[in-house]
């Protein structure tokens, strides 16, 4: 007797009638994917993320009324029940999208461009669901250099900071690993601890800079100034 395979709930928020049949159709022919609602704006996914309770969202960025950053932040912070949220997967159709960011900061576990390999997308639903983070290669330096620019330098000590010097030494070398992109293993293989030591340290590390996952603990580390861009 084999061990099934858990399946993954999809809700696709696009405002593009084809964009989302092409979503559910591929998706939908993944033995570990199941597509359990479509939204056609920011609105309507919160809505059917409330009363769905998806695993995922794919959340496009741009959309009438309310838009997927709005979106995000809703489903992210007011999931039903005790459960955390739904995970999303911001979608845009530019990797320089002005809203990626403020996507990233509100509560999104990453993003890729629409004209993403279907692998790709295949894999960043299952790394988000892990509990990982996806950021399209292509926008990742141009994240960075807004991250640790002028900007952000022109607003004074970042908030960041204090919340930083609360760590413990090991937490904060975890965080600086996190921030140069390494995965548990790799930390462990850094730090000369077990894997599931460093997973604990991430865990409690998460708890104290209030990241929801790497992504936001990623732009804790670079505004902190651990970690160079």
């Amino acid at each position: 007797m084999t061990e099934e395979t858990p399946t993954t709930r999809v809700l696709v928020a696009d405002d593009q009638p084809l964009q989302r049949t092409g979503m559910r159709l591929f998706l939908g022919g993944q033995p570990d994917l199941e597509v359990v609602g479509e939204a056609a704006d920011g609105g309507e996914a919160v809505r059917l993320a409330r009363e769905l309770r998806p695993d995922v969202v794919l959340m496009d960025v741009r959309m009438p009324g309310l838009d997927g950053i709005a979106a995000t932040r809703l489903v992210v912070e007011r999931g039903p029940g005790p459960e955390p949220g739904p995970r999303v997967l911001l979608l845009t159709t530019f990797d320089l999208d002005e809203y990626v960011l403020s996507g990233l900061e509100a509560g999104a576990s990453g993003f890729l461009t629409k004209d993403a390999e279907p692998g790709d997308l295949l894999s960043a639903i299952r790394a988000v669901v892990a509990g990982d983070a996806v950021i399209a290669p292509s926008a990742t330096r141009r994240l960075l250099d807004r991250l640790t620019g002028s900007a952000a330098a022109a607003r004074g000590p970042a908030p960041e900071a204090a919340v930083v010097a609360q760590l413990t030494p090991r937490e904060r070398e975890i965080l600086v690993a996190i921030g140069q992109g390494l995965t548990n293993a790799e930390i462990a293989r850094r730090t000369f601890l077990a894997e599931s030591t460093v997973k604990s340290h991430v865990g409690r590390l998460f708890l104290k800079i209030g990241a929801r996952d790497r992504v936001q603990a990623v732009i804790v580390a670079f505004r902190a100034g651990l970690v160079d861009a």
